[in-house]
């Protein structure tokens, strides 16, 4: 005999662009919004009986309308309004999860002024926030950033590891370190400064991935989360993910040359992945 367990259904990849007119500037964002509602849908998996879903169609429509009316300045923001909308007016919903991604649109600098109406794309990186609520719960908010993409040419060492007969890496004391990092952060606080506490906490990886002497990436990633953690005191953790994304010496030797360090070949498969919470 069969029996239903969890379940969840929602709208995925839904594209929203946005200007807001002030009399001086406009602001631009770019969002993708992920819908995800939890709840009383048994019905319609064992009897066929769709009475009590929501079309993703209409949560497709959902996400517009409340941008239309939306003063959110963040994506953490309108991901509460968002999933309030949803709870509100879906009483068999008793829960929901809304994700965003954000693309990093800064404005144009034009004779090194930056422009009021004119943007230029950034990246390859993006913003993120996941925002969960139970109905009747607080919402529990998770932002990050994800392919924070960040190379360093020097002051990067992998020695002393274990070596066995399957064993065929070479000690490094100066090699390239790249990576193409997603880090994401819970709150302490209540009522955080979403945008202020992003800026401090990419500064602040950024900071330290650039001067850190790293003896492993498990080294670097874990000073990057402590150097995010002193530059947020309204955060409880960090989440690092971290893939060594290998850049190898080539052989030049068929061809009568040496390479001292200067010549690599760029590879993304396989990778190191390194992973780890960093936390008060």
């Amino acid at each position: 005999m069969a029996r239903l367990g969890a379940n969840r259904y929602g709208k995925s990849r839904v594209r929203l662009s946005r200007i807001t007119r002030h009399a001086d500037r406009h602001d631009f964002n770019e969002w993708t919004v992920h819908v995800l509602l939890h709840g009383n849908f048994q019905s319609s998996f064992t009897e066929a009986d769709n009475s009590k879903i929501l079309p993703t169609d209409t949560m497709k429509n959902t996400v517009y309308y409340v941008a239309r009316g939306s003063k959110a300045t963040t994506i953490e923001e309108f991901a509460m309004e968002l999933g309030d909308y949803l709870l509100h007016h879906n009483p068999q919903v008793s829960k929901t999860t809304v994700e965003i991604e954000e693309k990093p649109w800064q404005r144009m600098i034009v004779d090194g002024i930056p422009d009021a109406t004119t943007f230029k794309l950034c990246g390859p990186d993006v913003y993120t926030v996941s925002a969960i609520r139970v109905r009747d719960g607080a919402w529990s908010i998770t932002s990050g950033v994800k392919g924070l993409t960040i190379l360093k040419t020097t002051r990067s060492a992998f020695t002393g590891y274990i070596t066995d007969k399957l064993t065929t890496l070479k000690p490094a004391t100066d090699r390239i370190f790249g990576t193409s990092a997603t880090v994401t952060w819970e709150y302490s606080s209540a009522s955080p400064n979403y945008a202020g506490t992003r800026e401090r906490i990419l500064s602040a990886l950024q900071k330290e991935f650039a001067a850190h002497n790293s003896m492993s990436v498990q080294h670097t990633l874990f000073d990057m989360g402590r150097a995010a953690l002193e530059a947020a005191p309204e955060i409880a953790r960090t989440t690092l993910t971290m893939p060594n994304l290998h850049h190898l010496l080539a052989d030049l030797s068929p061809f009568g040359q040496d390479n001292p360090n200067h010549i690599f070949v760029p590879i993304d498969e396989p990778h190191g992945y390194i992973e780890a919470t960093v936390e008060r």
